[in-house]
């Protein structure tokens, strides 16, 4: 099951007046069991991506920091990522609101790409129903 996320910012990056540079939203995902972890990864993206439940607006394209802990690891992993998936409030099949983060091709992306896969396992090869698929 994973927590709700914590966000601080807005879906369009809040604005430093100071300097005038759009800085992205921040969110905060915990997944606790290996089956929620299952229904959001998003292992069809090139550098793999994560569903994240959110009833904040977000547009394709968007900077997401996304600071993610999986499972039983107690490590919180860092990652700075792009909007690419939608699913809007009242989307069909009951699908859950939110937004799909990509991982970056960097270092960072690679690695949490690595250990979401290896927390996965065999189950990468599930047939099931997903948040986004």
């Amino acid at each position: 099951m994973a927590s709700a996320p914590h966000e601080s910012g807005n879906g369009t990056g809040s604005v430093n007046h100071s300097a005038n540079v759009s800085r992205p939203a921040v969110l905060s995902l915990v997944i606790k069991e290996k089956a929620a972890l299952y229904s959001a990864y998003m292992p069809f993206l090139q550098n793999g991506g994560i569903f994240v439940p959110t009833s904040k607006v977000y547009n394709l394209g968007d900077e997401i920091y996304l600071i993610l802990t999986l499972v039983d690891d107690p490590n919180k992993y860092p990652v700075a990522g792009k909007v690419v998936w939608i699913t809007p409030d009242g989307a069909g099949n009951n699908k859950t609101q939110g937004i799909g983060v990509h991982f970056p091709g960097d270092e960072s992306g690679v690695r949490i790409k690595r250990r979401v896969e290896d927390v996965l396992g065999a189950a990468l090869r599930s047939s099931r129903i997903t948040h986004t698929l």
